[in-house]
């Protein structure tokens, strides 16, 4: 019953969530823009000077740019809405040609603008004997034209817009794609939240931002680690110190004996941050991208753990009341929001090397090769978690505490250690995660937030509690959202997918790999 009114409850708190804010005042809007560069597919570094783009409102022509020397151009737009934008064919100099995608059509695409909107837009070109020559000027997915800003919900979720060019059926097989790369994603950042609520009955409203922070320590490794990055990596450091003298030796130790040594650690951790930071750039170092994504899963395990070691253990043995820690969450949330907010700061910035890649055609599907690596990456990592719970002690200690905790700790399971690896697992893969969304979008420090309530119609979806649950949600709810699309308008994609979560409730509270409860 007490499961039962939690899923309730939190779809009732993620409908609220979901809800857009009043809109914007005529006073507040203003500054919407359109604006990209246009590149020589054989060279890189140079732009295409004189490609008239042409912005319409209907029939209305509402603006129009030329490329300059370095191939950059922009068009301001009166107001948010939804636009027609027209690359003229006769500018373009004749050895190339536009290079068409499932929505760049005959040099055409349909963009949503919203207010304050600030739009890149990336057309390719391609040489003009055809498509062989790599034009490196793909967009995200390759799927559109467009790369994703917070004024479309498709490219926020996903990276797809509806598909307005091609068959019903290739369209159909392309955001199928788009769908199970999106889908994948949730499902690896959903586990943890999901496993946090087996064994805690507790549901983590930070979860979306320690994807966040996972995306973002990636990008500081990634882009060259100096200054910041090493005082962080410092205090992780410490902090993963304390973890493990505390994992390991808390039954050999005494309690002052035990105090003073994690403190040590902590304090040493902090004390080289500070070292690190007085040197700042002279330490700095580079890594690729993919040990700068181990580098996050680690240190956003170190998070997870230090949360429940330093945070919600010292709560629940004070009998706090659950909606008390559901707030205590929230007001966590807000705070690793703004303080990753001071950190990074709120531009958004991409991967460096993945930004733009030529695409990889699988007969009707067009995906550029992260995307393949994502989803590579993702199904690996889910069939390892698969075989951790189901093969391994700790695994089977993770199920049975999420199953019923009390029966499990009266049966000598070490309750509050296996809770201590459940936070630390399901940071690890909130923060890898966040690395895979921001590869596939764009990193700013609030994506995580935007993915929480997806994670959050996943998990009740698939069922609270249980790992296979989240798999199972992420990927219908991924799918669902993307699919929604060949009918609908992309800002409709979280609604449908809450929507499906919303007849779940109603048919099968326990969710799709729930188990039915018995009430009274």
């Amino acid at each position: 019953m007490r499961t039962r009114l939690v899923t309730v409850l939190l779809a009732l708190i993620t409908a609220i969530l979901v809800i857009p804010g009043p809109a914007a005042t005529a006073d507040e809007q203003g500054g919407e823009t359109l604006q990209g560069q246009i590149r020589n597919p054989d060279d890189r570094d140079q732009g295409v000077e004189g490609i008239t783009i042409q912005v319409f409102d209907g029939e209305d022509e509402t603006g129009a740019a030329e490329t300059d020397p370095e191939g950059n151009w922009v068009v301001e737009l009166p107001g948010p809405g939804t636009y027609r934008v027209v690359v003229d064919q006769d500018s373009v100099p004749a050895e190339f040609a536009v290079r068409e995608t499932a929505i760049l059509v005959d040099g055409e695409t349909e963009v949503e603008v919203e207010a304050g909107d600030q739009r890149p837009l990336i057309i390719a070109l391609e040489s003009a004997g055809g498509g062989d020559e790599p034009s490196g000027t793909q967009s995200p997915s390759d799927a559109d034209s467009e790369t994703p800003e917070d004024g479309d919900a498709a490219s926020e979720e996903g990276d797809v817009a509806p598909a307005s060019g091609g068959t019903f059926g290739s369209r159909f097989i392309q955001l199928t794609a788009a769908g199970l790369l999106f889908g994948l994603v949730i499902a690896i950042s959903a586990i943890g939240l999901s496993l946090i609520f087996g064994s805690t009955k507790m549901i983590n409203f930070a979860h979306g931002d320690m994807v966040t922070f996972g995306a973002m320590v990636a990008l500081v490794f990634s882009s060259g680690a100096a200054g910041m990055g090493n005082s962080l990596l410092a205090i992780f450091a410490g902090l993963g110190g304390a973890i493990l003298i505390g994992a390991l030796l808390e039954t050999r130790l005494s309690r002052t004996a035990l105090i003073v040594a994690q403190w040590s650690s902590i304090v040493a951790g902090i004390a080289l941050a500070t070292v690190l930071g007085v040197l700042g750039d002279a330490v700095g170092w580079k890594v690729p991208l993919w040990i700068a994504a181990g580098i996050a899963v680690v240190m956003g395990a170190v998070l997870g753990a230090s949360m429940e070691r330093y945070l919600w253990r010292p709560l629940r043995r004070r009998h706090v009341a659950l909606i008390q820690m559901f707030i205590v969450s929230i007001g966590l949330a807000l705070i690793l929001r703004h303080v990753i907010l001071v950190l990074f700061g709120a531009d958004r910035s991409r991967y460096a090397g993945f930004q733009i890649q030529e695409v990889v055609r699988l007969g009707p599907i067009a995906m550029p090769p992260r995307d393949l690596v994502i989803m590579g990456v993702a199904v690996v990592v889910l069939v390892l978690v698969a075989c951790l719970l189901q093969f391994t002690r700790i695994g089977k200690a993770m199920r049975a505490v999420s199953d019923n905790r009390d029966l499990a700790e009266s049966s000598g399971i070490d309750v509050d250690r296996v809770t201590l690896y459940v936070w630390g697992l399901g940071g690890g893969l909130a923060a890898l995660g966040g690395v895979l969304y921001g590869l596939n979008q764009v990193v700013q420090y609030e994506m995580g937030f935007r993915l929480l309530l997806m994670m959050f119609a996943a998990v009740i979806l698939g069922g609270l509690g249980t790992a296979y649950g989240a798999m199972v949600g992420g990927i219908a709810v991924g799918l669902v959202a993307m699919l929604s699309t060949l009918w609908f308008p992309s800002q409709l994609m979280q609604a449908w997918a809450l929507a499906l979560m919303i007849l779940m409730l109603l048919f099968r509270p326990q969710g799709l790999l729930g188990r039915a409860e018995r009430v009274g």
